[in-house]
């Protein structure tokens, strides 16, 4: 009874296009984002805050740029965790280089501006093919581009382990990287970017840059007779996904494991945010955040859930149990809801602004 539009009405264009124009909505975005900010730093563990939250908030940056070029551009891509090591590997070169006055998201931005260079070099094939072909191509970036930062020690500043240690820094006067940096400063620092970013890709989609990329998706031939440029369209989609994929490889880096090494960026990782989109929902902003949830921890519920009735099952037993149920789950949701968890979450808000009505 609550959730309505009834009696509300919009006198400006502005308002009627705006991005949340129910209000409800509205105060519930606005109370999720302070009780994100000011309530869960002060009741979060720490366990909580480094373990779960800050690993689903950069996970869910690498699903969105995903999702810019799969979901909305309609470009398959498998080489995300390549992307995200580029972010990475830049960032701890600038950082480690940096002068002392510069702040630290300087180099998380910097890394995330050189994997963009990286996915337009990439997306240079999107222009010849697309499909099952494309993936090929993104995956074969995949494996370069692990092996080019495992090789070529300036990144790594030549370091002989090869794995780096992240360097500490501040903002603020508060530690928010390296292994010593306060974790609801980490939070509090991951937090700042998921927002600012998730924000900005939500008008991206609604903006003529996001309506080239659907037509192009679509039906590209169309899109091109009505004049989009598939050219620009496809290549702004990759540089802003890769853009996306770089700053959570270097916040990965930087904020929740503290080193800079290759396998945490590994193909598994590309399927793994594969799956998140899937799962959450494509050509969403919101899918992107409840695919990093849901496949985040589903494993942590299935590592966890045979102790609480009792059942002592093996690790190597629950790592297959985890196999099959994320098969199972992606091949349910794309039979029978394409669109994912954001889809339902739609269906039950309609329900919702119906009630009690029968739909």
């Amino acid at each position: 009874m609550f959730y309505r539009e009834a009696g509300q009405f919009k006198t400006t264009y502005a308002a009627d296009q705006q991005m949340l124009p129910i209000p409800l909505d509205r105060n519930f975005m606005i109370a999720l984002i302070v009780f994100a900010v000011v309530i869960v730093p002060m009741i979060g563990s720490q366990y909580w805050l480094e373990s779960i939250l800050i690993p689903v908030l950069i996970l869910t940056i690498a699903a969105l740029g995903l999702n810019i070029l799969t979901g909305y551009a309609g470009q398959l891509s498998l080489g995300t965790g390549g992307f995200m090591a580029a972010g990475a590997y830049m960032s701890y070169k600038i950082a480690t280089n940096m002068p002392e006055f510069m702040p630290i998201w300087v180099p998380v931005i910097a890394g995330g501006f050189f994997a963009a260079a990286i996915g337009i070099v990439f997306g240079i094939p999107s222009l010849r093919i697309k499909g099952f072909y494309l993936a090929v191509a993104t995956l074969a970036a995949q494996f370069f581009l692990i092996w080019a930062f495992q090789k070529i020690g300036w990144f790594v500043n030549d370091s002989i382990s090869g794995v780096p240690s992240t360097p500490p820094s501040s903002l603020f006067g508060y530690g928010v990287t390296g292994a010593t940096a306060l974790p609801e400063a980490k939070y509090l620092f991951v937090l700042a970017f998921t927002i600012v970013l998730a924000v900005i890709a939500r008008n991206l989609a609604r903006g003529r840059i996001g309506r080239s990329w659907m037509a192009i998706r679509d039906m590209d031939i169309a899109a091109e007779l009505i004049g989009i440029r598939p050219l620009q369209t496809k290549l702004s989609a990759f540089a802003i996904s890769s853009f996306y994929c770089g700053i959570a490889g270097a916040l990965w880096s930087f904020c929740y494991i503290n080193t800079v090494e290759p396998s945490a960026f590994s193909i598994t990782r590309s399927f793994q945010i594969l799956f998140m989109i899937i799962i959450g929902g494509l050509g969403s902003v919101l899918g992107a955040f409840l695919g990093a949830a849901f496949i985040f921890l589903l494993p942590i519920f299935l590592n966890n859930a045979p102790a609480w009735v009792g059942l002592e099952l093996r690790t190597d037993t629950v790592t297959h149990i985890e196999f099959m149920v994320f098969g199972a789950l992606i091949i349910f949701f794309l039979i029978v809801e394409p669109h994912g968890l954001a889809r339902l979450w739609r269906i039950a808000k309609e329900k919702l602004r119906l009630w009690p009505f029968p739909h």
